[in-house]
């Protein structure tokens, strides 16, 4: 797909998604005319593309129920809700946050899936003293060697993958790994982390292979894996490509020929997608479930009351949990400046119905715990999107790459 101009994007897009959400009932016409000024929360999202149910318009509801559960307002301010598809294109994502930032008065952009968009947009955060708060984009990197006083990461990173599902299934004598890979900078950070991960336990990488973003046909990756006679075939990429290569993966028999398939990123709306019957025995390492406890439960009810019974994945819930600890932040620290309210974000402890007890490190990265699941058999599910059965919790100490590993330079 071609990129389009700027202005087409936004028109799309507006008239797609809805441009601004006013989010207290007293928000009028008039006022709005009249330029009144408010906290404007932009989701910079992907609508349209292979992202599109990883994060796409149930980042946006989630940002909207965050907003509302807050009261709608801070102080006289109005919170607004923007939302925009940057196509997966880094170009495209920069070019929307420039424009947000210098002309539509956003405040700060959430979500962001794509690696290579979330790390130009950082960039424009820290430029224009605005924040960005990471939920969809997987790269490590963005709380290591281009960390910012702009950045919080909040959901999960390609190290934390990495360290719980790889690191887990090598321990439990998985140990030759042969991976697919996504050929941008979310496969090659989650490829380095993994294969860091993966050694450190006394695995061994046989070998792997790179693909382009968005394709259909994974018949040669897949006769390359099965010819490696790894124990471990490994899926280093995201939403519709995992989709795409674990269904092939099963038409080439790979689980029937003794080899374990795992998802490096996967989440509940592809487990949905894909079908117990394809999915069952995947591991997958995850930050939010629906079903882990009253909050989730909670959540996940009044969130698909509102998405066509379609529940929450962790992205969503990232997106909720990111939200509503910046609203927090900005209200207690009384300014739009976005390295200060950041600051705050860091002095505040973190602490919501989905991810518990937390913190912001001075990297911008997010602590809470993460979840090992396996993928139910079709027999074991009691009803929909009954699909995951614990291994493990991770507890936060350990779920993320420590403080000083990351080479960011703020921790000094």
């Amino acid at each position: 797909m071609e990129a389009r101009g700027i202005g087409a994007v936004l028109m799309a897009t507006c008239h797609a998604a809805g441009l601004v959400v006013g989010l207290m009932a007293g928000i009028s016409t008039e006022a709005a005319r009249a330029g009144e000024k408010a906290v404007r929360v932009g989701v910079l999202t992907d609508m349209s593309g292979i992202y599109a149910d990883f994060g796409g318009r149930g980042s946006v509801l989630a940002a909207q129920m965050a907003a509302e559960d807050f009261g709608g307002r801070i102080g006289s301010l109005p919170i607004e809700i923007v939302s925009a598809d940057h196509q997966n294109k880094a170009d495209i994502g920069s070019a929307l946050a420039r424009r947000w930032f210098d002309q539509e008065g956003v405040d700060v952009i959430a979500d962001v899936p794509t690696s290579s968009v979330a790390l130009a947009v950082s960039e424009i955060a820290r430029e224009k003293n605005k924040v960005l708060l990471v939920s969809g984009a997987g790269t490590s990197d963005l709380t290591g060697k281009n960390c910012s006083p702009n950045t919080v990461h909040w959901t999960y990173d390609t190290w934390a993958l990495a360290n719980s599902t790889g690191g887990a299934l090598t321990k439990a004598g998985f140990d030759t790994w042969y991976f697919i890979t996504v050929d941008y900078s979310f496969g090659y950070a989650l490829e380095r982390d993994a294969s860091d991960s993966l050694t450190a336990a006394g695995g061994r990488i046989l070998g792997k292979v790179r693909h382009p973003v968005g394709t259909g046909d994974f018949s040669s990756f897949l006769l390359q894996a099965q010819g490696s006679r790894a124990k471990v075939v490994a899926f280093g990429n995201a939403g519709s490509d995992t989709i795409n290569g674990v269904k092939q993966a099963a038409e080439f028999g790979l689980v029937q020929g003794g080899q374990k398939l795992a998802s490096m990123l996967i989440t509940l709306s592809d487990i949905h997608s894909l079908g117990l019957k394809v999915a069952q025995g995947l591991v997958l390492t995850e930050a939010f479930y629906w079903d882990l406890n009253p909050g989730t439960r909670g959540f996940a009810k009044r969130f698909a009351e509102r998405n066509n019974g379609v529940y929450p994945n962790m992205v969503h819930a990232g997106v909720y949990g990111a939200v509503t600890h910046y609203l927090k932040a900005r209200a207690a620290a009384a300014t739009d400046d976005g390295t200060a309210i950041v600051r705050q974000m860091k002095h505040m402890a973190t602490g919501d119905p989905l991810f518990g007890k937390g913190e912001v490190r001075g990297d911008g990265r997010v602590t809470h715990d993460l979840y090992l699941f396996e993928v139910k058999a079709p027999a074991e599910s009691k009803g929909p999107y009954d699909y995951y059965r614990l291994l493990r919790t991770v507890p936060a100490a350990d779920a993320f790459r420590p403080l000083e590993g990351g080479g960011c330079a703020l921790v000094n």
